[in-house]
C-alpha cells in the first residue's frame, strides 16, 4: 500500500492553541490554513497579502501560501468580508486589537530560538501611575544569576511597543527575553535588566505625558525596586515604531540621562501629526534643541542607533527625512537599513539583537 508523504510535509505552528493541525508549515515555509465555515460564501486568508481560500465538500476552507519569511506574523481570517481570528491560534495585541499570530521557523538564525544556555527570567509588575492615575502593568526582565548574585548591579533597557500594541509586545512577540539570554551566554553583550512598559499614555511632543511616564513613574520605581546601574552610560532608551518617536521625544532633550537611544522603523513625523495632540511641532522644537546643543549630545550620547526595514516599511519616508536633517546638523549616529522585512516583528527582533551588542560597553 502506497501512502503519500504530502500529510507529514508539515507542521503545526508553534503559536497554534494545544493540539490545533492548522495553521501548518511546510518545509520552505509556506502555510496551509485551513477553517470549518460551511454557512460562509468567501473566505480569504491575510497575512499581509491576501490568498483566497477554497471550500470542500465537508465545509472546510483552505489555502496554501507562498513561502513566508521567518519570525513571528500577524494574521487574520476574512469571513464575509468580517476580519476574524483563526481558532486554532493563539491570539497577541497588536493592531489595536487580539489578533492570531504565526512562527515562522528560523532556518540559520537560532539567537531567535530558545537554546540550552541560562536563562533570565520575565517579571510582571504592578506600578501606580501619577499620569493616567491608575495601577498598571510591565513586564522586567531580569538575567540570569540575578537572585543569586545579589550584589552585582545591572545597566537597564528601557524599551517600548509601537502604535496599537502594548507592555506585552516586547516580551511576546518581540522575544526580548530569548534574544538577551543567548546574547549574554555567547559573550556578545552584557547581562542587562529589559523593562518593557505601556506607553499608551496619549500625546506627543514636549512636556507630553509619556515623559513624565518614564521620569517620574517607570525609571524611579525600577531604580528603587531593581539592582540598576542609575547612571547615563547604564542606561539605554529604545522602541519601535511609536515607541521610537517616544524615543526621540525624551531622549534627545536627556542625552545626561540616557546614554544611549534606540530608534527601530521610526522618525519624526515629516508632516502634520496623524493621530492629531500637540505633536506637530515635535520635530522642528527637537531639530532646534539639536542646533543649539550638538556638542553636547553628540558627546554625551554613546550611541545613537536607526534602523529600518528597507523602502516597505511604513516609516521609511519619515526615517529618511529626519536623517537628512541630522546630517546636516552634525548628528552622530549608526544607521542600520535591514533592505527587507518592512515594519514587522522580524526586523524589530534583530534591531533589538544588534543594538543590545552595542550598548554599555
Amino acid at each position: 500500500m502506497l501512502i503519500s508523504t504530502a500529510s507529514f510535509a508539515q507542521t503545526p505552528a508553534s503559536t497554534n492553541i494545544s493540539g490545533a493541525k492548522y495553521p501548518a508549515i511546510y518545509p520552505d515555509n509556506s502555510v496551509e490554513f485551513r477553517i470549518k465555515a460551511p454557512e460562509a460564501q468567501s473566505v480569504i486568508a491575510d497575512i499581509g497579502n491576501k490568498y483566497k481560500m477554497t471550500k470542500g465538500e465537508d465545509g472546510v476552507w483552505s489555502v496554501k501560501t507562498d513561502p513566508q519569511g521567518s519570525g513571528i506574523h500577524y494574521y487574520s481570517l476574512i469571513i464575509d468580508g468580517v476580519s476574524v481570528n483563526d481558532p486554532g491560534s493563539e491570539t497577541f495585541f497588536g493592531c489595536s486589537r487580539m489578533m492570531s499570530c504565526i512562527e515562522i521557523p528560523y532556518k540559520d538564525a537560532p539567537q531567535y530560538e530558545v537554546q540550552n544556555v541560562p536563562h533570565g527570567e520575565i517579571r510582571t509588575v504592578r506600578y501606580f501611575s501619577t499620569v493616567t492615575k491608575s495601577w498598571r502593568q510591565m513586564y522586567i526582565y531580569t538575567p540570569a544569576g540575578y537572585d543569586k548574585n545579589v550584589s552585582t548591579r545591572y545597566p537597564v533597557i528601557y524599551i517600548m511597543h509601537g502604535g496599537g500594541e502594548d507592555a506585552r509586545g516586547w516580551v511576546q512577540q518581540g522575544r526580548s527575553d530569548i534574544i538577551l539570554d543567548n546574547l549574554a551566554a555567547a559573550g556578545k553583550a552584557p547581562k542587562m535588566i529589559l523593562v518593557s512598559f505601556d506607553a499608551n499614555v496619549g500625546g506627543f511632543g514636549k512636556d507630553g505625558p509619556i515623559e513624565d511616564e518614564i521620569m517620574k513613574n517607570v525609571v524611579p520605581f525600577v531604580d528603587k525596586n531593581y539592582r540598576t546601574i542609575p547612571t547615563a552610560t547604564k542606561r539605554a532608551l529604545a522602541g519601535l515604531s511609536m515607541g521610537g518617536i517616544f524615543t526621540l521625544q525624551v531622549g534627545i532633550p536627556r542625552s545626561s540621562f540616557f546614554g544611549y537611544l534606540g530608534v527601530f522603523s521610526s522618525g519624526f513625523f515629516a508632516g502634520k501629526n496623524p493621530f492629531g495632540g500637540n505633536g506637530d511641532n515635535m520635530a522642528e522644537n527637537s531639530y532646534q534643541y539639536l542646533e543649539k546643543n550638538k556638542e553636547t549630545f553628540n558627546k554625551n550620547m554613546k550611541l545613537f542607533w536607526v534602523g529600518i526595514g528597507g523602502k516597505s516599511d511604513i516609516a521609511y519616508q519619515n526615517n529618511q527625512i529626519m536623517r537628512d536633517r541630522l546630517d546636516k546638523i552634525g548628528i552622530k549616529y549608526t544607521f542600520i537599513d535591514h533592505k527587507e522585512g518592512g515594519h514587522t516583528w522580524p526586523v524589530w527582533r534583530e534591531d533589538l539583537y544588534m543594538f543590545a551588542q552595542k550598548i554599555f560597553k
